[in-house]
């Protein structure tokens, strides 16, 4: 397996080129845990790997801290020492959330992506307000969307394709397709997307068939299977953690524990790209900062009234605008905390090292008045 096998490109290689040391090595993080990381090298062997203090020091929160998908410049370790991972390589793309509760951090969930699949089916699971919420990130990260509706073996052939219509409404970019884990029709349709160094990142919610394709795709069980369910007498097919996955003579997989919560981590214009209909009507609102509420001379109220536009969709984006504000404001109030903290800790060192230098200077004092009191 070479570099180009696990995704390397010139992007990666004139970041590592401007490196500082000589002796260190790429590798590609596969997987994380509390103490290490798991990582390949360039011939395919799999490492375990910590992470320095300087790149721990360095980061500016938990997202910059090194994922799954990273590109990391390693020093070898010889006989009973430790890789170290000495700097993450900068991200061509980052697929990620906010950090489920009420928290302001953001959680990466792959980085360097080229594909997010997102798996769903057109019955129980099927949230176009979700879809919404994915098609978002998707496209703040830089990553083709695709989605799979799957166990269509299960559901009418007119609700699978009427689910396929109103998916490709919500995101005319993205590649929908109607498969069967099951029939191991989704198969086809996974490999044509994996080219030889492309990464994909698949999501969804548990219980959608996640696993049983990536199983599919790998050859082989190397998912955890639950025990047979005594109810219905299947197997079920989880993931547990986050996990990059080569795939023989193709392309690699990260795939992802259920999700279920997908909370924005973006921005009002990736917002206002993945709403593109609503904001053109929002155009032709009489006032720039209506709030499409009960403003007068509100296009988009009037566009809904007329029916040329889903209430559930504006209400989608409305709420998802809310959303969005309620976490800069999270970030601005963090920002002023972190620098107050850090202002204090700065004056209470200051102080310290005034009280050191005046103890020191005291007992000098001391030391000269000893001797002189030694001459009389």
């Amino acid at each position: 397996m070479t570099l180009a096998d696990l995704g390397w490109n010139s992007f990666f290689a004139d970041a590592f080129a401007a490196l500082p040391a000589n002796d260190w090595v790429p590798a590609r993080l596969i997987r994380e845990s509390p103490i290490n990381y798991g990582a390949f090298l360039e011939d395919g062997e799999e490492i375990d790997v910590v992470l320095s203090g300087k790149v721990w020091h360095d980061a500016k929160n938990d997202a910059d801290l090194p994922a799954v998908g990273d590109w990391v410049a390693v020093s070898v370790g010889g006989d009973n020492e430790d890789y170290v991972i000495r700097a993450r390589l900068p991200r061509q793309s980052c697929f990620s959330r906010k950090m489920p509760g009420k928290s302001a951090e953001e959680q990466v969930i792959g980085a360097n992506i080229d594909i997010v699949t997102v798996v769903t089916d057109a019955g129980e699971d099927f949230n176009p307000r979700r879809m919404e919420r994915y098609f978002t990130l998707i496209q703040r990260s830089g990553a083709k969307p695709v989605v799979l509706l799957n166990k269509a073996d299960l559901y009418p052939k007119k609700q699978n394709q009427e689910a396929s219509e109103i998916l490709q409404q919500l995101s005319p970019d993205a590649s929908i397709h109607i498969t069967s884990a099951l029939h191991n029709t989704g198969l086809k349709v996974l490999l044509a997307h994996l080219k030889r160094g492309t990464t994909m990142c698949i999501v969804g919610s548990s219980g959608v068939g996640k696993s049983t394709l990536v199983n599919q795709l790998y050859g082989e069980d190397w998912q955890w299977t639950d025990d047979v369910n005594e109810v219905t007498g299947k197997g079920r097919h989880t993931t547990t953690s986050r996990e990059l996955v080569p795939l023989p003579k193709r392309g690699l997989i990260i795939d992802n524990p259920g999700m279920r919560e997908i909370q924005m981590w973006t921005d009002e214009q990736t917002l206002r790209e993945s709403f593109a209909d609503v904001d053109d009507i929002a155009l032709h609102c009489r006032f720039q900062d209506c709030k499409h509420g009960n403003d007068a001379g509100c296009a988009i109220r009037a566009a809904v009234t007329a029916g040329k536009l889903d209430p559930a969709r504006l209400d989608s984006y409305l709420r998802l605008d809310d959303e969005i504000e309620k976490l800069r404001r999270r970030q601005k109030k963090r920002q002023i905390n972190t620098e107050r903290r850090a202002k204090r800790d700065h004056r209470v060192k200051a102080r310290n090292l005034n009280d050191r230098i005046q103890l020191e200077a005291d007992e000098i004092g001391l030391m000269r008045h000893g001797d002189d009191s030694d001459l009389d």
